[in-house]
């Protein structure tokens, strides 16, 4: 029925030369993920620029912002894993098979028809790949700092980690129905 409505509606507008919304519409979604990154990496480096400044270390947005922007390509790292397992390894796999699949985390450890799917998010974000994200910021705020690894450590943890595991939780308390 939905696609039914959906072809009828796409004809009524074309009839009447408003096909232009649909157009704005789907090219309003290129727009949507620069400004989406954008938004994550200020969100991050705003988080680890507040960390740096608890624990007395001067670093500028600018340089946090260029070792997010760089740390971050570990994720396509993972996307690139995910699609290559999926052309390697023939499968008779579901969409859902496939959406709950992401490479070298929890949900790979559990069956993920036997989880509730409010855990489906957090068991997806708990991976090997967001791990070296964290070692990967560790490393670049004492390479820029100049200071101490285990300050550094402290720093990430304290400030990114926390907001992470914060979010997580918050997802889970959030998406109970």
């Amino acid at each position: 029925m939905l696609i039914i409505d959906n072809i009828a509606a796409f004809e009524i507008l074309q009839e009447r030369g408003e096909m232009w919304v649909f157009d704005l519409f789907f090219g309003l979604t290129y727009i949507s993920v620069p400004i989406f990154l954008a938004w994550k990496f200020a969100f991050t480096t705003f988080t680890l620029w507040v960390g740096c400044f608890m624990f007395g270390y001067r670093i500028t947005f600018a340089q946090l912002w260029k070792l997010v922007m760089i740390g971050e390509l570990i994720f396509i790292v993972a996307e690139i894993f995910k699609i290559g397992w999926f052309t390697i390894i023939p499968q008779d796999l579901s969409y859902q098979d496939y959406q709950a699949f992401y490479p070298l985390s929890v949900m790979n450890l559990v069956d993920y028809t036997q989880v509730s799917t409010q855990w489906h998010y957090p068991f997806k974000s708990l991976n090997l790949f967001e791990l070296v994200y964290w070692c990967i910021l560790i490393v670049g705020v004492y390479w820029i700092s100049g200071k101490r690894l285990k300050i550094s450590f402290y720093v990430v943890t304290s400030s990114y980690v926390f907001l992470f595991f914060f979010w997580l939780a918050y997802y889970v308390l959030a998406y109970r129905s």
